[in-house]
């Protein structure tokens, strides 16, 4: 089957996906790879996609202390239209800021205000499923249940963005949020299959409190679901979509 921007798309959600769950920077280099090279194939309409690729190839080179290696990855980047400014604030980052090389590629990063707005929602929206994911691992603590909780996520904006950047980042976060709730639901599903098998041998088994920790935990799960609905990124009224240079290196500090 031929490639689509679609199958490059899911491509790529699924080498970042097993990044983040593995930790393997050896296949995620591979995989990464993989995709710039589907993605140069479809030629100008997959450019964004291959500049996708080879930003997520300077950022692993860069948490590597590769800097040379994230430096090529990075300009070829922004030459597809990667243009996410807070991610190049990121601690692995900084080595490189003071890089004239690195300065110059930085100068030709251009966004709009409304862009910005949504980077600065995606990043915090990372943060904060990282923060969730650690707070449900608490409340599953010795939970008595058979239930399982999904973790629910914040909707991916919709809007039609000005640059194809914003449209890199938002993969970012959906492969943070899958990789986030496929673990929280593996994790839930351990607990589950214990609290079964201990529940058929234990003859002093706490029905009563494992109806309650269900309860709570679908309570919580509600919640959980409605504060994400709360955090939809909404456009301000009336902001800039004009497209200029990205703020200044070093004036922006990282969300998190």
């Amino acid at each position: 089957m031929a490639d689509t921007v679609h199958t490059v798309m899911n491509r790529l959600h699924e080498v970042l996906v097993d990044m983040l769950t593995r930790g393997a920077p050896a296949a995620g280099t591979r995989g990464l790879h993989e995709v710039v090279e589907r993605a140069t194939a479809l030629g100008p309409e997959g450019a964004w996609l291959a500049a996708a690729g080879r930003a997520s190839l300077g950022g692993l080179a860069a948490a590597q202390g590769q800097l040379e290696v994230a430096l090529f990855h990075l300009e070829a980047a922004v030459d597809g239209g990667f243009n996410d400014c807070l991610v190049l604030h990121m601690p692995p980052m900084v080595p490189l800021h003071g890089d004239p090389r690195f300065r110059a590629l930085y100068a030709r990063m251009r966004i709009s205000q409304a862009d910005l707005d949504e980077l600065v929602w995606l990043h915090r929206e990372a943060q904060i499923m990282m923060k969730q994911s650690q707070g449900a691992s608490m409340d599953n603590i010795d939970r008595l249940d058979t239930g399982v909780s999904l973790l629910p996520q914040a909707p991916l904006p919709t809007r039609e963005p000005d640059t194809v950047g914003v449209l890199m980042t938002r993969i970012d976060l959906a492969a943070t949020q899958t990789a986030l709730q496929a673990a929280a639901v593996r994790a839930d599903l351990r607990r589950a299959s214990d609290n079964v098998s201990l529940s058929l041998i234990d003859d002093s088994w706490d029905y009563g409190r494992a109806r309650r920790d269900a309860w709570y935990a679908d309570g919580l799960e509600s919640h959980r679901l409605r504060a994400g609905e709360l955090r939809a990124f909404v456009e301000r009224p009336g902001v800039s979509h004009a497209v200029l240079p990205c703020p200044p290196l070093g004036s922006i500090t990282y969300p998190g």
